[in-house]
């Protein structure tokens, strides 16, 4: 049973949160501020670790600073602030994923079902991703109907799909195809996205699967 730590300082929504997870067959477990949820966090390692970033004691990015220093458990941020820089700020810290509050329950469950997905040990990383009307061969870069992609579209194309309904970082992007020199380049990835929805979205002014998350990065949905 896959186990998920919430760690908030607001009473209900540690509860609704509670009753929805146990009901979908989760184990939880539940910490109201910064101190409580590290600790917890050595003595029970959760599979997952569900954060407010506003605790009464410790700053959440804090939290996951302190996380990050000993274990790779996702953490999903669930939090009130919207600010751009909030969201970089947490992910560049090591979070995996954004959720901002209000928030819906059934949005948040796939944001976890899609955590849990990336991170179950017996997952086998599929060889073909259809995206759009097109099947991509990872194995054998290629792309379905004759459609061809340069050297950086493959790497960013790859780095998406093997993380399916993951919110992959400018930070990461950039560093993982470019290099550590071009973190302030976010227009590559704008031109680069573009030209990847117009090769495979079918309308791709209004991508369905290959997203932008506006001042955090980019996220794949599969079919």
């Amino acid at each position: 049973m896959t186990r998920i730590l919430v760690v908030d300082d607001e009473p209900q929504i540690l509860r609704a949160l509670r009753i929805n997870l146990v009901a979908r067959h989760y184990e939880v477990a539940v910490a109201g501020d910064g101190g409580a949820a590290l600790r917890q966090a050595a003595d029970w390692h959760p599979d997952l670790v569900v954060l407010d970033l506003g605790l009464p004691d410790i700053d959440g990015v804090d939290v996951i600073h302190g996380l990050r220093g000993w274990t790779t458990v996702p953490i999903l941020v669930l939090s009130g602030r919207a600010d751009s820089q909030d969201k970089v700020e947490a992910l560049d810290a090591g979070a995996d994923d954004y959720v901002t509050k209000p928030f819906g329950i059934e949005e948040l469950l796939a944001r976890i079902r899609a955590v849990t997905r990336r991170t179950s040990p017996h997952e086998v990383e599929p060889s073909q991703v259809q995206v759009g009307e097109h099947v991509v061969d990872l194995a054998g870069k290629t792309v379905s109907g004759g459609v061809r992609l340069t050297p950086t579209e493959w790497h960013l194309l790859q780095i998406l799909v093997r993380n399916p309904g993951k919110l992959v970082s400018q930070r990461q992007l950039l560093t993982d195809v470019w290099g550590s020199a071009y973190l302030k380049e976010t227009n590559y990835l704008r031109q680069y996205m573009a030209q990847l929805r117009r090769k495979l979205e079918p309308d791709p002014a209004h991508p369905v699967q290959l997203i932008t998350e506006p001042g955090m990065g980019y996220r794949f949905i599969p079919l």
